[in-house]
């Protein structure tokens, strides 16, 4: 509790120079506030995606736990049960993590000190929580870059000194510096790795950047020994590792040259890689230790795994007989990426369990991966065993997968993503373990062919890795209505063939039972369109040529499923049909005979009558690459736009060009989007801002601006509400469509490059250009009131993004049953009553809403039903037995009297008086609703005070759902009655509120009907009141009711008549 409270003179003084310093140092950052709208929830797609080598944890012998780093948080992975993340670190760490350590159940992770006087730390964990941090020296300004843990020192590497720690009470216990190495033009003194070697007490080996080892004594802080390099040409140490023989230590220099070192001799007992012209860095070292694998037959010890950096392969020695190499991993993890930037590759640890014959790799490519070694093959390269991976690049591509009728349960719960490391990821949001990345057939295989995963045996130096793998994909389009789940049958043909170039026709009748694919992708600089199946996770048969021979550059799944649309960037529209791969339409295309005389017969009969300029067959044709297509959900209409600022209108089935919208003198238009249920499609355009348009009316109806920078993505949300976006500027914006006003945007770390929202509205999904995660947001509507007032530009405020422990966000249920504050505020700061909480009517003729979320007064209308829905269906069951060291329970609170009753009850008042009659009853025992209704009966029956129902029916409404139901069953007799009924009236008079005004009646009739229907006793002057005020409100009702139905339909009529073709 003393860390919040604010800092005095008193504090200081308790507290000692040096620790004052400290947190002096490590003061709070200032705070950010949440978006309005949408909460940060967790991170999803992160395995390994920084440098930092994971860490192993045997527990007994049973399993082993390992550890890996995604920026400021830990993930801890269970092998037993396939990799399963069991642990995410929380609080997550200041700083990004720089090393980590597992011992004796714990974890410890150093993060900071990297620059711009940031600060440094080890922080110890636990089964994902903290349980203590390491004391820091005051002049620590170097990251910690690697830990070790030996007897009771705790050592840490940095690049110019050494730190030890006590690791029974974490106390700094000395500095190591080593002198500065000669020629070093960095400033940097050690290099690779430090390790310590068995049986030899509080020694360390360091390994610098000369070439050469030291042996330091912690204990002391003495240097006992250098053991110099071969010769000055080796380059630095890069990595160290003691074999299971006493005194021996591999030690790998950045000539790529390794050496077994007998280090009490000082003499190099092996050398390896030696004349290896081609030998790449080795940063990793692992020795395996069960005593199998190495000899002619397996049976003997001494088996060696290298990795590095550089290269994507585990190699294997056998140290025995001078050493040789036994076999070589490759592709284990994904090579370092030189075609594209800012893919991640090469190898960072590999590393055998002890005692098992199984290996474990970690990757750059986010990527954790466990090998087994078969005892009954004679192959020395292991196999996989499990693997947890992700995107190895930044997410470009986002989409939540639709639903279809068989599983309306899977809604929302599955994303769709495309990165810039050619790959395709669907997500699950409910087990990270489900998610799956989509086959591209034998990649692998190929390469091996290939000789592209070895060191130096290209055949083909122009062909890579990439090279083997679809391109990036930037555009892809789902519908699940015809996907066959795991049941689809895939083709005997191979994958991604042209239906077009095959000589036999296909044989469909097998797909035609069990389904076909359901996603079609688009690729940078390919001509052609895949296709793939999203229940078995697989590349599917079809590739799609576009008509004109160019890049494809966009694509589109009709609803149904059945057909997929592939738009070039020369402008050309093609249709193919998803079961059989031939194509069924061009737009535009030449009409044969019968498709001609159907068009002859429509233009006979009312053809002449429709306004707008008429196309021929053949005509219309985008002049720039198309950006956007759309199909309606009948199959009618194809609606596409592109660079040419064009929008055009083409019938589904004959390939004809019907209307068109020409924005070419003004802008160009660079993607759209297509929300279903209104008929409504979204244009981003080169001048930043967003326009809507009717594709029945084919007319612009908004354009939202706002947008500083250009805008990477955009969305509708579940129900065409709002319109979200994301620019350049690292801002995401939301529009409200109806009023077209801004009424969220927040600012972020890095540019958002995709986004999507869920068919739920649960979600909105983002990813950043700095991260290969993707970022998932709650929406706050759906649980609580969420003030949407426009918002001017200077309000933007600063965001933090969500993190995979979920620290600092808000999950569904924490928002669901979040405690209203004693006071409410906006996100300025001002109290609830100082914001407009209500809109004044334009017109004393008009119905006005209330400004209440939908979801909280239609919770109030069902409420009973919904308690009824989650009443317990048993009662909680007492044990049979229960233990004999567990004592009886006996109530001392409650005694009960003499005669039987308990004290609470018998003082308990037999007769309920009203809250209006009471004038004797504390207010401070009074809620506020009965302070309010006893005002508002006051000015009733006072002709010198004008009555307003605006307090007592405001405060009503701003209560939960629960809150307000229990108020109003709480009315105790007649004149309470009287007195909310007379102020439901006066507001329905007031033409304001009037959804709210009607569920709060119907709740009042549902509690208190039968003692309005009764007439046996009770008060009946009360009961007459209560009977006139409702023939009152019966009559206001009626008449506002008629009202309302004229309304609405002089409202339909004119919108009919705008929609209709005349």
């Amino acid at each position: 509790m003393s860390n919040d409270l604010p800092e005095t003179d008193g504090d200081e003084a308790a507290v000692s120079p040096a620790k004052r310093q400290k947190l002096a140092h490590r003061a709070s950052p200032l705070r950010q506030r949440a978006p309005r709208i949408f909460a940060p929830f967790r991170t999803i797609g992160l395995v390994s995606s920084t440098s930092v080598p994971f860490t192993s944890l045997p527990l007994g012998k049973t399993t082993f736990q390992i550890t890996t780093s995604v920026g400021r948080c830990l993930h801890t992975y269970d092998l037993r049960r396939g990799l399963n993340l069991v642990f995410i670190t929380r609080p997550q760490t200041p700083a990004i993590i720089t090393a980590t350590v597992a011992w004796k159940e714990r974890v410890f992770a150093a993060w900071g000190g990297d620059g711009n006087n940031e600060e440094a730390g080890v922080w110890v964990f636990q089964r994902g929580k903290q349980v203590g941090e390491l004391e820091m020296s005051m002049d620590m300004e170097e990251p910690v870059e690697e830990l070790i843990i030996f007897g009771s020192w705790i050592v840490g590497r940095c690049s110019t000194r050494i730190e030890v720690w006590k690791t029974i009470s974490y106390e700094h216990y000395t500095t190591i510096t080593p002198t500065t190495s000669y020629g070093s033009a960095t400033g940097r003194i050690i290099s690779g790795s430090i390790c310590n070697m068995p049986t030899y007490l509080n020694k360390i080996l360091v390994g610098r950047q000369d070439g050469s080892v030291d042996i330091w004594n912690v204990s002391t802080g003495k240097l006992v020994y250098t053991s110099l390099p071969p010769n000055l040409n080796s380059g630095a140490v890069t990595s160290l590792q003691p074999a299971p023989a006493l005194s021996l230590v591999a030690i790998a220099r950045a000539d790529g040259s390794l050496t077994i070192h007998d280090i009490r001799t000082d003499k190099a007992i092996l050398k390896l890689n030696a004349r290896n012209a081609h030998a790449t860095q080795i940063t990793s070292i692992s020795f395996r230790s069960d005593g199998y694998g190495a000899g002619e037959d397996g049976q003997k010890p001494g088996i060696m795994a290298t990795a590095g950096t550089d290269s994507g392969d585990v190699t294997l020695w056998d140290l025995n007989k001078g050493g040789r190499v036994v076999g070589v991993l490759h592709g284990a993890h994904d090579p370092p990426s030189s075609a594209h930037s800012g893919i991640s590759g090469g190898i960072s640890k590999v590393e055998f369990l002890p005692g098992q014959d199984l290996m474990m790799t970690s990757g750059m490519d986010n990527a954790l991966k466990s090998w087994i070694f078969d005892a009954n093959t004679l192959s020395a390269v292991p196999r996989i065993l499990h693997s947890r991976s992700g995107h190895a690049a930044r997410v470009t591509k986002l989409s939540f997968m639709p639903t279809n009728s068989e599983d309306a349960d899977e809604t929302g719960k599955w994303i769709l993503s495309a990165g810039r490391d050619q790959s395709l990821w669907g997500w699950s949001i409910r087990k990270d373990g489900q998610s799956a990345e989509l086959s591209q057939g034998p990649v692998r295989k190929k390469a091996k062919k290939l000789g592209l995963l070895g060191n130096g045996l290209e055949v083909d130096s122009s062909v890579s890795l990439d090279d083997l793998k679809a391109p990036e994909i930037t555009c892809f389009s789902c519908s699940l209505n015809r996907d066959g789940g795991m049941g689809a049958a895939p083709s005997a043909g191979g994958i991604w063939t042209n239906a077009a170039t095959k000589k036999r026709t296909t044989d469909t009748s097998d797909s035609g039972m069990t389904g076909w694919e359901s996603i079609v992708t688009g690729h940078r600089g390919d001509k052609y369109a895949r296709t793939w199946f999203w229940g078995r996770k697989r590349a599917g048969r079809w590739a799609f040529e576009t008509a004109d021979g160019t890049e494809v550059s966009s694509v589109s799944v009709t609803s149904c499923g059945t057909f997929a649309l592939v738009a070039s960037a020369g402008g050309s529209i093609s249709m193919f049909n998803l079961q059989s791969g031939i194509l069924r339409q061009r737009f535009p295309a030449a009409l044969n005979p019968a498709q001609a005389k159907k068009l002859k017969l429509q233009s006979s009969t009312d053809i002449s009558s429709i306004p707008g300029p008429r196309f021929g067959p053949g005509e219309g044709k985008h002049r720039k690459a198309v950006t956007g297509l759309m199909v309606d959900p009948l199959n009618r209409t194809v609606i596409s736009c592109g660079l040419d600022g064009k929008v055009k209108f083409w019938d589904f089935h004959i390939g004809i060009l019907k209307d068109e919208l020409d924005w070419s003198s003004t802008t160009a238009i660079t993607a759209a989007q297509y929300y279903k249920p209104s008929d409504l499609v979204a244009l981003s355009c080169d001048d930043l801002a967003i326009r809507v348009i009717d594709i029945e009316t084919k007319k612009l109806v908004r354009e939202l601006w706002g947008s500083l920078g250009q805008i990477s993505d955009f969305c509708f949300s579940n129900d065409g509400r709002w319109i979200i976006a994301a620019s350049m500027d690292s801002v995401i914006r939301v529009w409200d469509l109806p009023t077209s006003h801004l009424i969220n945007a927040f600012r972020v770390e890095s540019p958002c490059t995709a986004l999507a929202f869920s068919d739920t509205g649960e979600y909105l999904a983002t990813a950043h250009a700095d991260s290969v995660g993707i970022n998932l947001w709650n929406n706050r509507t759906l649980f609580t009131h969420v003030p949407t007032r426009m918002i001017k530009e200077d309000e933007i405020i600063e965001a933090t993004l969500p993190t995979t422990s979920g620290e600092g966000g808000q999950g569904l249920l924490d928002a669901a049953f979040e405690e209203p504050k004693s006071q409410p505020e906006d996100d300025e700061g001002l109290p609830l009553e100082e914001t407009p909480s209500t809109i004044d009517a334009i017109s004393k003729d008009l119905l006005s809403l209330s400004l209440v979320p939908k979801a909280r007064w239609q919770t109030l209308l069902h409420l009973q039903t919904i308690k009824a829905r989650n009443k317990p269906t048993e009662p909680p069951k007492a044990p049979e037995k229960a233990p004999f060291f567990l004592p009886s329970l006996t109530n001392t609170d409650k005694q009960p009297s003499v005669n039987g009753t308990s004290t609470s009850e018998k003082d308990r008042p037999q007769n309920v008086l009203s809250r209006i009659s009471r004038p004797t009853l504390s207010s401070s025992t009074r809620s506020q609703f009965t302070t309010l209704l006893h005002a508002f009966a006051t000015s009733l029956s006072s002709p010198q005070e004008e009555s307003n129902p605006e307090p007592l029916l405001t405060h009503l409404s701003t209560l939960a759902p629960s809150a307000a139901d229990a108020e109003i069953r709480s009315l105790a007799n007649m004149e309470e009655w009287t007195t909310f009924i007379q102020a439901l009236t006066a507001r329905l008079k007031q033409k304001r509120d009037y959804e709210l005004v009607q569920t709060w009646m119907s709740v009042f009739l549902r509690a208190h009907s039968a003692e309005l229907v009764g007439s046996d006793g009770g008060d009946a002057v009360g009961r007459e009141e209560v009977r006139e005020a409702l023939r009152e409100w019966r009559e206001v009702q009626g008449r506002e009711g008629k009202r309302l139905a004229e309304l609405v339909g002089y409202c339909s009529g004119v919108l009919g008549w705008l929609r209709s073709a005349r």
